[in-house]
């Protein structure tokens, strides 16, 4: 709260500085009471206390986080504070207000939330959710894990310290206290986190945006949020270059081994052989051409047969600049961030198409890599599921062939196609359940799809990019204003969405595991 104060207090927003200055010194005083009253009697955590934590941060944390967007807002309300901060934490990026309708320091606010709640998902994905073998680690572990426990091996964070034995009581300490491992992986994943954000940041002011914008890119491309100062494309000031340089920043967003912590989720030891990165390149490549292709031939049809191709073939800049659109918007819907090339806008202009919708809904729901800042089914899963299908198609045409790849290929065909289809019903059940409870309140089935996959997803913007039915009688509809959209809808139906927003970022089979009984024994 205090870099938004700093930054509202340059511009001379002075009242919005005091807000956040206010609201600082509260949080800290109350957070100070706290550190107090537990400090007398710390005591043993265990994993499911940390999960539950989890849970509590991502549902309750928003309202401390919205009382100087509220105060700054006093017609918003604290119920649509909330509902912001919420989109903002999962990394949803969805608004009730239009860009250039928020002052610039809340602007801020936002994208500096989003970035957190991006940090935060990458620290519990290793120090929570690991060692309980879910989000995603369940696939890769053994089948006969059930009792194995998540146990890394000592690393000292001062190079001259020697690495306590695995005997000591001090390495013992560590692996049975989860405070510890969290505390663990925040120390390795920030710096590599905040670097990346840094060096974004200033390649993005290199190549023409202005700071505030540069910043608020670079932090919403980081953690995958999509928050953007601006109503604009991606490419909007820094042109092809600016996206060029996002897009080589959105794919840590597609494999876990690029961040600390992913060693378990490494399934074979070179990048180039990594499941979740050729399964990326080639949807990315394959939605890039069909998206390229669809442009190319309504740009035909246009201008009649002869003359269409005349004009495809001597244009040759507008059909790169469409391939390049395709490509930017399919990895940018694939890791569930949302934003559109400059070059995307042009290939629309220059076919006369609308956004293919989907084809984008079906990008973010395949998401990003597993425990990454990315939402949806994930990567991984669905390439679980796709060698599980190659493989029974095989048997089907030779019955009695053995499979081949190794161990790990033969676990992510069994036991972790396995899990990946549970939790792909559990998704898609999650999606109906949403759709039924969206509708209800009088919304056109075809707006609740949308927003309901935007919202379990994470990809507020997915809402923004597909002509939609109006959400009710006499409005304009949420497709041509993404803010009249997302702020018409009641109460009730903001509250369904941001539950499935907390869903969609905590994943339904870690809220799941709240309910099984062996949890609560461990």
């Amino acid at each position: 709260m205090l870099i938004p104060a700093a930054y509202a207090s340059a511009i001379d927003e002075d009242a919005i500085a005091r807000n956040f200055f206010y609201s600082a010194l509260l949080c800290l005083t109350f957070a100070g009471m706290i550190a107090l009253a537990t400090a007398a009697n710390p005591g043993t955590r265990r994993s499911r206390d940390l999960l539950l934590i989890c849970v509590a941060v991502i549902g309750a944390l928003p309202v401390i986080l919205a009382m100087p967007f509220a105060e700054s807002l006093p017609d918003t309300g604290m119920f649509n504070a909330w509902w912001e901060m919420v989109s903002s934490l999962t990394t949803t990026g969805a608004s009730l207000y239009s860009a250039d309708l928020l002052p610039a320091p809340l602007h801020l606010w936002r994208a500096l939330v989003g970035w957190m709640g991006g940090l935060f998902i990458l620290v519990a994905a290793v120090a929570i959710l690991a060692p309980l073998r879910i989000g995603g680690f369940e696939i890769m572990s053994s089948p006969y894990a059930r009792n194995e426990r998540f146990t890394p091996l000592p690393e000292s964070a001062n190079p001259r310290q020697p690495v306590p034995h695995l005997s000591s009581p001090a390495f013992q300490t560590e692996l049975t206290d989860p405070s510890y491992r969290l505390i663990r992986t925040a120390r390795a994943v920030f710096p590599v986190y905040a670097g990346l954000t840094l060096l974004l940041w200033l390649l993005l002011l290199l190549l023409g945006d202005s700071s505030f914008i540069a910043l608020c890119r670079a932090l919403g491309t980081v953690s995958t949020s999509g928050i953007s100062p601006t109503l604009g494309p991606a490419g909007e000031n820094s042109g092809m270059l600016g996206e060029m340089a996002v897009f080589l920043f959105l794919l840590p967003a597609l494999s876990r081994r690029f961040w600390p912590g992913g060693g378990e989720l490494r399934a074979t030891e070179r990048a180039r052989h990594d499941p979740e990165l050729r399964f990326a390149l080639v949807i990315v490549l394959l939605v890039a051409t069909i998206l390229f292709a669809r442009h190319f031939f309504a740009a035909i049809d246009s201008s009649g047969a002869g003359d269409g191709t005349q004009r495809a073939l001597t244009d040759l800049r507008q059909g790169m600049s469409a391939l390049w659109g395709g490509l930017f918007s399919a990895l940018s819907y694939l890791t569930t961030t949302g934003w559109h090339s400059v070059e995307w806008q042009n290939a629309r202009a220059w076919s006369g198409l609308s956004s293919p919708g989907l084809i984008l809904a079906g990008l973010a729901i395949t998401g990003g890599g597993v425990a990454t800042t990315a939402g949806g089914v994930k990567l991984l899963r669905i390439y679980a599921l796709a060698r599980h299908g190659e493989r029974e198609m095989e048997r089907i045409i030779h019955p009695n062939s053995v499979a081949g790849g190794g161990r790990m290929a033969r676990r992510l065909r069994r036991e972790g196609a396995y899990l990946a289809f549970i939790f792909f019903m559990l998704f898609a059940a999650s999606i109906g359940v949403t759709i039924l409870l969206v509708s209800l309140q009088q919304i056109e089935f075809e707006t609740a799809t949308i927003l309901s996959i935007a919202a379990l997803t994470n990809t507020g913007p997915l809402a923004s990019a597909i002509p939609l039915t109006p959400a009710f009688e006499g409005t304009a509809g949420i497709a041509s204003a993404p803010w009249e959209g997302w702020s018409g809808l009641s109460v009730m139906t903001k509250t369904v969405l941001a539950g499935a927003m907390i869903v969609g970022r905590l994943e339904i089979l870690a809220i799941l595991a709240l309910f099984t009984p062996e949890l609560w024994r461990r």
